[in-house]
């Protein structure tokens, strides 16, 4: 029989240490990068609607939008219908495969399957506008600008259109004083400006602008004299061979747009002839 020992069993115990207060996880973690790359692009938004113009806006907009063609009545399809009734009037007519409805509207008549009107190419517009800019400003092979007349001529680009602006200078004015008979060098430019566009469709506006007056007068003639003026200037521009149907506006400003800052200053008597775009793209 073996010996009995008096020694107290041994017990060991295992503690589980769970540091700090345990794991809350990192979802929220997650959420606050979503609010801050969300406020991020927000303000980025906020700072390229201040720091661009219209037209950036719009290249922006067409930039991110969709520029697979499909047919405004079609599923999108292939096949030999293309996703579309076969007894849609719509379809046949927006296709450019027909018009048998009556008296559609032109914004629906034969556009081709996609829906585009390939006629307003913006390209080709800054191209057309390119163009008579190098003819007035001497830098093509078929001008005829003479150095005497380019001191006239400035030519802009702006989301209105191609803006021409013919400038008196303090030697030669483009009209006689205080009144609407044009001399000489504006009936030249005129021609010039005529046949520059000659190649070209788009409409044109036509306005005039006058120096002030050295005195208050009861009655101000700026208003009167900067739509006689302008008035002139269209005709000359008609009798260079402009077609009389282009011409979409003719205005006064008086002398509230002035060039110089002298209001009685020389090159405030201008006339400015604006080569529009077409409103079909705006």
């Amino acid at each position: 029989m073996g010996a009995q020992s008096n020694a107290a069993p041994v017990i060991v115990k295992r503690k589980k240490v769970v540091g700090g207060g345990g794991h809350h996880g990192g979802a929220w973690k997650v959420a606050y990068a979503d609010f801050v790359t969300a406020m991020m692009a927000f303000f980025m938004l906020m700072w390229l609607l201040n720091a661009t113009t219209e037209k950036q806006r719009k290249g922006l907009a067409d930039y991110f939008s969709p520029s697979i063609p499909l047919s405004p009545v079609s599923g999108g399809g292939d096949g030999a219908f293309g996703g579309e009734n076969v007894f849609s009037d719509d379809a046949v007519v927006l296709d450019g495969r027909g018009a048998i409805k009556q008296h559609l509207t032109e914004s629906r008549r034969a556009r081709g399957a996609t829906g585009v009107d390939r006629n307003g190419d913006e390209a080709a517009s800054e191209e057309a506008f390119s163009d008579v800019q190098n003819m007035l400003q001497g830098r093509s092979g078929e001008s005829q600008v003479s150095d005497r007349l380019l001191k006239h001529i400035v030519t802009r680009v702006t989301d209105e259109g191609l803006i021409i602006e013919l400038s008196a200078t303090d030697q030669v004015p483009l009209f006689d004083q205080h009144s609407d008979r044009p001399t000489a060098t504006l009936r030249e430019l005129t021609a010039l400006v005529a046949k520059a566009t000659a190649n070209v469709t788009n409409n044109v506006a036509v306005a005039a602008h006058v120096q002030a007056r050295p005195v208050v007068l009861a009655h101000s003639p700026v208003w009167d004299l900067s739509m006689w003026r302008a008035t002139a200037a269209k005709t000359l521009l008609e009798q260079s061979g402009l077609d009389p149907a282009r011409i979409q506006r003719v205005t006064g400003h008086a002398d509230r747009k002035l060039q110089d800052k002298n209001p009685m200053a020389a090159r405030n008597n201008r006339i400015e002839i604006t080569l529009l775009r077409d409103p079909s793209r705006e």
